[in-house]
């Protein structure tokens, strides 16, 4: 049966190309999260050559890093990265994601973070 009090974290930042989580610590328990990283593009429609990349830091650590063609012409694409993190009694912990684009266009970047 799921935690009626499980904590849930969102940093939904739009089209920008960075975004960061920060989970409070806390001093009565050590937790576990599944945190969600989802970066969605524009592809051109012309049919130019476009890609994009994301890198997830933990705590100033990658963690995860990649970069692909923009697939989809005049549709959209999307990265995304699925993760489990461990915060220690008396730990907070900093999740980043930072984007980069060529020849497509930032549609939405959001980390979710679900207490498992």
């Amino acid at each position: 049966m799921a935690n009626p009090t499980a904590e849930q974290w969102q940093a939904d930042v739009g089209d920008a190309a960075v975004a960061t989580l920060h989970i409070p610590p806390t001093l009565t328990r050590a937790r576990r999260f599944d945190v969600d990283v989802r970066f969605v593009v524009q592809c051109p429609a012309g049919g130019s050559a476009a890609s994009h990349a994301m890198t997830v830091e933990v705590n100033g650590q990658r963690e995860w890093a990649r970069q692909i063609e923009t697939s989809n012409p005049g549709q959209t694409d999307s990265l995304d990265y699925h993760f489990r993190v461990e915060v220690p009694v008396g730990s907070g912990v900093r999740v980043r994601a930072l984007t980069r684009v060529h020849r497509a266009m930032r549609r939405w970047l959001c980390i979710e973070a679900s207490e498992a």
